[in-house]
């Protein structure tokens, strides 16, 4: 086995995301730039936020479904800050995390079923881990939708 094949067995580090109560993304780790918690939050998230001198749009997939985005205590809540494609229009963007499962995990290939009948029309495939189907979203389709809303408004 090669060091490549060898590296690729182990799998890779993702990001877990629960964005709505039916739609979980796993994203690569080194696409996150931050979680962001924002303290006494309101029901629902923001369009967008400042973080670090920055202008961040915010995706909501859950806003349709009622899944809980703040905590029951306490009241916070967070937005996962992904990191846009240089050039895209967006530097960063963000999406609401809403309900459980938030979490870093090496995912390797034998950890998981592909699931190709699930995949969302925003995302470029699907498996499923632990009974979870997990949708690997197409970032950069999603950034310059976002970016394109930007410029539009």
């Amino acid at each position: 086995m090669t060091d490549l094949e060898e590296h690729e067995a182990d799998g890779q580090w993702c990001v877990l995301l629960p964005c709505s109560d039916s739609e979980f993304w796993a994203v690569p780790q080194n696409a996150l730039a931050e979680i962001v918690t924002l303290h006494a939050a309101p029901e629902q998230p923001p369009e967008e936020l400042q973080w670090r001198s920055e202008r961040v749009p915010v995706l909501d997939f859950g806003r349709d479904d009622d899944s809980r985005w703040r905590e029951r205590v306490g009241g916070s809540g967070l937005v996962a800050v992904l990191l846009g494609l240089e050039g895209e229009g967006c530097d960063y963007w963000g999406v609401a995390v809403r309900g459980e499962g938030l979490a870093v995990r090496r995912v390797a290939p034998a950890d998981v079923r592909d699931a190709p009948d699930a995949v969302a029309e925003h995302a470029s495939a699907a498996f499923v881990l632990d009974g979870v189907t997990y949708q690997v979203p197409d970032l950069v389709a999603l950034q310059r939708k976002i970016a394109a809303s930007m410029a539009v408004a």
